[in-house]
Order: structure tokens, then C-alpha cells, then sequence
């Protein structure tokens, strides 16, 4: 492990477009997709956007930031957005969906034991998440609930991915998520604050956001036409003179993966809210630490300089 994180260490400091894109814990053979996915894109040498100021006072200058995951519950509920490890083994379920035309069929991997997002008591957005280690696939599912009398499963969208693949769903086309991208690539994850080092945008949501979307993203959730509002896949980053240094180790790994890779919005949300999973080593008060840096910390990141694989 301390290798492992001493190669990557090293990789971000020679620079570079993209990061090595390292495997799983648990799924040892699958990349989280390929090293040049836009996940994996760097984008700390990039320009800032022309319509950056613009951009960002619309999501909340004086808004702090606030990790959305961590250990332990809140309100009873687990902090963050969970996932599961599958295989071939495991049982595949037909699942009916509300937008049946912009969901893939399926079937679905999923445990008995599957975890939901907020437990399986839960009124929100309740998304599962399951990488198959053994196809390396990704499958991702929205408002996720058992059918009455146990007869399978319904939910309100859902999506699958090929993780060695750049393929892009439809234009228009949603996924377990409101921009129609992949969740779990920008989650942060325990594991990879254990080795170091995140090398990979994450998540992130807005209040109020324009009917737009912008590469990656496939699909907007909003009736405003406002530009000073952001499109789905809006990339922004920590600004590049914002001092970490005095930040706990975990604090710090998220602040500076968000300076080397930034964040895309995915969704309607809080402003300012990052995903992660949920973990019992997150330490909640390293975390909430992060709430001082702020909107006006961010700059909006023009990335019409980066490829587009998979459009």
C-alpha cells in the first residue's frame, strides 16, 4: 500500500493530462474507467472560463463547502452515497423503471444485502450502486425499492457502464443521475485517502442550475434558461493560491484532488455538497473542517482544450 502510494504521489507531481485511473479495492482487475475519461482528467493547468464569476456567484460565493459523506449516521441514516462489490455469482434481477426510456434493462446484480443510499428506511434519492469485479461494470440505479410482496424490484432509473469503456449515454438521456453521468467515479472513498491520494474529479451539486448540460454530462433537470445559472457538467476547481497546508490529512487529500481534478456538477442539490461513500474510518470532524473554504474559493475551468472520448 505505502508503494502504491508513493507511485502515484509521484505521477501527479511529473504532471500530466490524466491520472493512472488505479483500481478498486475489491475489484483488483478493473480500472474506474479508462486513464483519459474526464473523471481522470487533470485540470489544474487549464484557462478559467470567461463567464467564471458569473458562474460561481450564481452556486454561492459565502457558501461553505460541505461533505456530503462520512462515518456513522445522521438522523439515523448513513452518511453518503454507498456501494457493493458484485460478481458473476451474484443473482441478476429484473427491475422496472418510472423513465423505462432512458434506462437500460438490465438485469441488475443485486444482494440481497444490497445497500441503498440513506438505508433501506429511506425517502430520498435511495441510489445503489454495484461494480460487477468480475466485467468490470458498473451499474447504477435511482430511487431504488423492493416491489410490494417481494416480487423483484422497481426504481426510477437506471444505467450501466462498461468501466474499461469511454462510451457516453445518449444525448438527452439521463442515468441514476440528473446530468446522465456515472456516480460512483466521483465519489471519494476512504481507501483512497488511506494510499494518499484521490486522482479523480468528484461530484458535486447546485441549488439552482440552467436546462443545459455540457461535456461529460447528458442531461439537464432544470426549466431556466438563465446563463448566469450552471449547465450539467460544469467542471470547477479550488483555485490554485487557496492554503491547505493547515488542514487535517483527510481534509486536505479531498482539497487538493479538488485543486488537481475539480468537480463536475451532477445534480440539483444543496450547493457546495461533495460526494463520497460512507466509511467508519472518515473522521466527521477532519471533514467538516473542509466548511471554511468557500464558494468564492472556486473558479469555473474551461476544458474546451480537452479531448471528448466516447461523444
Amino acid at each position: 500500500m505505502r508503494r502504491l502510494a508513493l507511485v502515484v504521489a509521484a505521477a501527479l507531481l511529473l504532471g500530466g493530462g490524466s491520472a493512472v485511473a488505479l483500481p478498486l479495492p475489491g475489484a483488483p482487475h478493473c480500472s474506474i474507467f479508462p486513464p483519459n475519461n474526464a473523471w481522470n482528467e487533470r485540470v489544474d493547468k487549464l484557462p478559467v472560463a470567461a463567464d467564471s464569476a458569473q458562474l460561481i456567484a450564481s452556486i454561492g460565493l459565502d457558501t461553505g463547502l460541505h461533505p456530503d459523506f462520512g462515518s456513522g449516521l445522521y438522523d439515523g441514516q448513513p452518511i453518503g452515497i454507498p456501494y457493493d462489490v458484485v460478481s458473476k455469482s451474484t443473482p441478476r434481477s429484473k427491475v422496472s423503471f418510472d423513465y423505462a426510456d432512458e434506462s437500460d434493462k438490465g438485469p441488475y446484480p443485486i444482494p440481497k444485502t444490497v445497500h441503498i443510499e440513506g438505508g433501506r428506511a429511506s425517502s430520498g434519492d435511495r441510489h445503489a450502486i454495484l461494480v460487477d469485479r468480475d466485467a468490470c461494470r458498473l451499474y447504477e440505479l435511482y430511487a431504488l425499492y423492493p416491489k410490494a410482496g417481494g416480487g423483484g424490484w422497481k426504481a426510477g432509473s437506471g444505467a450501466i457502464w462498461s468501466l474499461r469503456s469511454n462510451h457516453l449515454r445518449p444525448a438527452t438521456w439521463t442515468s441514476a443521475d440528473a446530468a446522465g453521468l456515472p456516480i460512483f467515479p466521483g465519489l471519494a472513498r476512504y481507501d483512497e485517502v488511506a494510499r494518499g491520494v484521490i486522482d479523480h474529479a468528484l461530484r458535486f451539486t447546485a441549488e439552482r442550475t440552467r436546462r443545459a448540460f455540457v461535456y461529460p454530462a447528458r442531461h439537464y433537470a432544470s426549466s431556466s434558461d438563465d446563463p448566469s445559472l450552471p449547465p450539467m457538467g460544469l467542471r470547477v476547481r479550488l483555485k490554485a493560491s487557496v492554503d491547505i497546508s493547515g488542514f487535517p490529512r483527510q481534509a486536505r487529500i479531498v482539497l487538493q484532488a479538488l485543486k488537481t481534478y475539480g468537480m463536475i456538477l451532477a445534480d440539483n442539490g444543496s450547493s457546495w455538497y461533495i460526494s463520497g461513500a460512507p466509511d467508519p474510518h472518515w473522521s466527521n470532524d477532519a471533514l467538516h473542517t473542509i466548511g471554511r473554504i468557500t464558494g468564492s474559493d472556486f473558479e469555473v475551468v474551461d476544458t474546451s482544450s480537452l479531448p471528448h472520448p466516447g461523444q
